[in-house]
């Protein structure tokens, strides 16, 4: 399969400034604001903001932001079996007997102290896998750092180095970003000797979502600056002119590998409720709404008689899901959640995002022409295995299982088994689950209640092999590996 030429790189930085004239204007009182442009009559014309902090001087944020951004070393240790190459070969390339021999490996990124204590936040692609990781600040003192927790549905992960008293940065209100606002980047493109640069360019775009072919689970959301980015920069610094920190530079896009003029961001919220959860908790507290989206379109926005394109359409339910529970229901259009509006299906993730497990809140709707509100307690996906939900199913690695009622059974000529209700982010959907599956057998034994799928899944040692049928007849089978 070929591959696009468009290809997303897990990297940022930021760009070279753009040329930016300012006519000066003496501004009476306390007037804040001057003439944008103006017709040639001179009649009519547009006024923007433009105090004196809103000028492009970058220098307070960069002087005041750049020694709380680190360098981040990583070292990825593996072992290759060589006894399977052809004896020849071994011989040839010196392996010897083939026993499984050490291979290691060197990356680097950026970080970005949150805490004087010691916390610092990164990518999870750049710390991934990773048997030694080594942090170096901008004065050149280096420590060992360990990890305290990784998101790779936000692309986040959380160091932590034994220091006090070290520079850091406060998180401000990403959701308050503005089109074309300056911000600065701040990392280490190409290694370590360019560690501590810094870059500016403008927010181009909020909410952006890249789409990805890995089927994982993803929480995207970007800001996207016109930053000149190149790898290194991944878990570095994107700042506003307070130098507070406003999104976490993740990748670019290109079709060279490198800057090309677009990078993202993941935005401060996100990262910030991320990392106060893997402190807090030890894990990610994510909340479900339970719903399968689709964007609003000009065809359904005829047909459903809506004022605008702004909104997600629900094109399904999720059986025992948070919206289910408060009476949202498929075919509704979903245009606000909380206080905020949401106009695209990443705003909608983002918004969601920032709830956990329990959370209420309220979601308004486009019912039949008009506005609905519904009350939503949000569920969560992190559920302990074996744990039993409201609805009697139980959780079973992210996803929920009960046993299969007789008449599904009848109608696919089963004796016995265990269904699965919902799958969500966790071993069953990277396996490659389906809601509507029954499990017949577990590591070769037989099933027929969720129990029973659990005990034999603790008593497997290595593996868990599953069997049975998908919810259109056909027989399947998935796996995963045990954890640690």
């Amino acid at each position: 399969m070929k591959k696009s030429l468009l290809t997303i790189l897990l990297s940022v930085a930021v760009s070279g400034l753009t040329a930016y004239g300012v006519q000066k204007v003496a501004l009476a009182g306390n007037a804040d604001r001057i003439p944008a442009s103006a017709e040639a009559s001179g009649s009519s014309y547009r006024t923007v903001n433009l105090e004196q902090t809103d000028y492009p001087d970058l220098t307070y944020a960069a002087e005041s932001a750049v020694d709380a951004v680190v360098y981040v070393q990583v070292t990825v240790r593996s072992k290759i079996d060589y006894s399977q190459m052809d004896p020849f070969l071994r011989y040839f390339f010196g392996f010897g007997d083939g026993m499984p021999q050490q291979r290691e490996q060197q990356g680097s990124g950026s970080g970005v102290i949150i805490r004087p204590d010691g916390y610092i936040v990164t990518n999870n692609h750049v710390v991934a896998n990773a048997t030694e990781i080594k942090v170096t600040m901008n004065n050149n003192k280096t420590y060992d750092a360990k990890v305290i927790g990784t998101d790779a549905a936000t692309d986040v992960a959380l160091l932590k180095i034994e220091a006090e008293g070290l520079p850091s940065l406060d998180f401000a209100d990403s959701d308050k970003l503005r089109l074309g606002e300056w911000v600065l980047a701040i990392g280490s493109p190409l290694g370590e000797q360019l560690k501590g640069t810094i870059t500016a360019g403008i927010v181009s775009a909020k909410g952006r979502y890249m789409p990805s072919n890995d089927g994982e689970f993803k929480i995207e959301s970007f800001i996207q600056t016109d930053a000149a980015v190149n790898p290194g920069n991944s878990g570095g610094a994107l700042v506003n002119k307070k130098g507070e920190l406003v999104g976490i530079n993740t990748a670019i896009v290109s079709q060279t590998g490198a800057y090309s003029g677009y990078s993202f961001a993941v935005p401060a919220n996100i990262v910030k409720k991320i990392v106060g959860d893997l402190i807090d908790f030890g894990s990610v507290q994510r909340a479900m709404l339970g719903i399968t989206m689709s964007p609003i379109t000009d065809e359904l926005a005829k047909e459903m008689k809506l004022s605008s394109l702004e909104g997600v359409y629900i094109v399904e339910v999720s059986k025992g899901g948070a919206a289910e529970k408060a009476g949202i229901r498929k075919g509704d259009v979903i245009v606000k959640i909380g206080d905020r509006k949401v106009a695209t299906s990443s705003a909608v993730q983002e918004r969601v995002n920032s709830y956990r497990p329990g959370d209420r809140t309220v979601v308004t709707v486009i019912r039949e022409g008009k506005e609905k509100e519904f009350e939503v307690t949000f569920q969560g996906t992190a559920m302990k295995t074996g744990t039993v939900d409201n609805d009697g199913s139980v959780a079973f690695y992210g996803s929920k299982l009960r046993e299969a009622p007789a008449e599904k059974l009848a109608q696919l000529g089963l004796k016995n088994g265990v269904e699965i209700v919902s799958v969500g982010p966790g071993k069953l959907l990277d396996a490659g689950a389906s809601e509507g599956f029954v499990i017949q057998y577990v590591n070769d034994q037989p099933v027929s209640k969720p129990q029973d799928v659990i005990d034999l899944a603790r008593k497997a040692k290595r593996a868990v092999y599953i069997e049975g049928v998908t919810s259109y007849g056909k027989s399947s089978y998935f796996g995963f590996g045990k954890d640690e």
